[in-house]
């Protein structure tokens, strides 16, 4: 087995180990880990496996064989990215709903609060 076998074998576990240390000190939930538990395999895989590339540089038709990973590691890369600006879009349009839904409960506490009062005023006033 070449080095670079040996290596990317390594990382592939590495990171796997890392990602269940991650998963179980409730650092990362599931859907993240089941993410990034995917990479690592790739990683392993083509690691291990580097005749995979190859076949896969011949079916797609990619002259050079080995610009495919990082074809595939960009593209990957860019999905996550764009994902994670639709949960951030998402997630502010939630707050912005909560904090107007939190002014007019708000609002909503002072007048009964005004009211409150008042009656209470009229009370010590009729005593």
């Amino acid at each position: 087995m070449l080095t670079s076998q040996i290596t990317s074998a390594i990382l592939g576990i590495g990171l796997a180990g890392a990602i269940l240390f991650l998963v179980r000190r409730d650092h990362l939930h599931g859907p993240f880990a089941v993410w990034w538990f995917a990479v690592a395999a790739a990683t392993f895989v083509l690691g291990v496996f580097p005749s995979v590339v190859t076949w896969l540089g011949h079916v797609t038709g990619i002259m050079y064989p080995p610009v495919l990973p990082i074809i595939i590691g960009l593209s990957l890369i860019l999905i996550r990215l764009l994902k994670l600006d639709i949960n951030r879009s998402q997630q502010e349009r939630q707050l912005r709903r909560l904090t107007q839904k939190l002014a007019i409960l708000e609002q909503e506490l002072d007048r009964l609060g005004g009211r409150t009062k008042r009656a209470a005023g009229a009370d010590e006033d009729d005593a």
